[in-house]
């Protein structure tokens, strides 16, 4: 893996903390070049990483064995289509773009002629999370059928230099996987908020309220992580008939938790669905 020649377009916090990753798990740094338009932005990667870094994504790219586009949604059409030039060589393109389907990538990245050189590059979509931020991420992959076995491994040791991945079947599932762990960090914010607030209602001061509701949500996810049973025997264990536990889960489900977070979830799916549809309709 670290004779790989990563180019990051973008360097933004997502692509510091997966060269961050990598440089802590032992990947050569004078094999990452990190690309992005401010100087400051530079500076500061290769200062924290020893990384290479440029201001020319076309020249970095066309030297690169794989090209992570790690850039916002909003300008991902201008990136992809300036790096058609530097691309005939066809590098594994690793995309963390949140929404942006493969098709459209591809017709961004074929350029203006659209260049049948340039068609059905591999591509692997990704779907991190902002744990990832702290190597603690969860991240979903799918790969085109162009990507070829030595390039889903690299794909995937870039990825799990944050955290966990897991690959799908289907491009679809990635809209899953961003409804489930992509926006699922804000799921378990606004419950640890809840949980506070409840807490400092019934006279707890602020600090202790925060402080043990985090730590339980702390404790909470890493029995389930290293338990060798699921999160619902886990759940029943923990459930004393007629006790206090009892009492709150029975108040949950009184309330429909179960059917919030099934419509939460879809919303957030559909939502995705919709981004993808956008981002067609844009190239059209």
């Amino acid at each position: 893996m670290n004779h790989a020649k990563l180019v990051f377009i973008g360097g933004g916090n997502m692509a510091a903390s997966l060269i961050g990753g990598l440089v802590h798990k032992g990947y050569a740094p004078e094999c990452i070049t990190a690309c992005d338009p401010v100087e400051d932005t530079r500076k500061r990667l290769a200062a924290d990483y020893g990384i290479d870094t440029s201001a020319d994504n076309r020249a970095a790219v066309s030297k690169a064995d794989v090209v992570i586009l790690a850039v916002k949604p909003q300008v991902i059409s201008a990136v992809a289509s300036g790096l058609s030039a530097g691309l005939a060589h066809r590098p594994l393109v690793v995309s963390i773009v949140a929404g942006i389907p493969v098709a459209v990538l591809n017709h961004l990245m074929a350029g203006a002629g659209g260049d049948p050189a340039l068609a059905e590059l591999p591509i692997v979509r990704c779907m991190p999370n902002t744990p990832a931020l702290l190597q603690a991420g969860a991240t979903g992959l799918y790969a085109t059928e162009s990507v070829s076995a030595q390039q889903r491994q690299l794909a995937e040791d870039i990825l799990a230099a944050v955290g966990a991945t897991a690959w799908v079947d289907s491009e679809l599932k990635i809209d899953v996987v961003t409804a489930v762990s992509g926006s699922g960090p804000a799921y378990f914010f606004l419950v640890m908020e809840a949980m506070i607030t409840a807490g400092e209602k019934l006279g707890l001061e602020p600090e202790v309220a925060r402080e043990m509701t985090l730590q339980t949500a702390l404790g909470a996810a890493r029995m389930a992580l290293e338990s060798d049973v699921d999160v619902a025997e886990l759940r029943r264990r923990v459930t004393s008939p007629g006790g206090t536990t009892e009492a709150a889960l029975s108040a949950f489900q009184a309330e429909g938790l179960e059917q919030i977070f099934e419509h939460a979830v879809t919303a957030a799916f559909e939502r995705a669905q919709a981004m993808g549809r956008e981002a067609f309709e844009k190239q059209e």
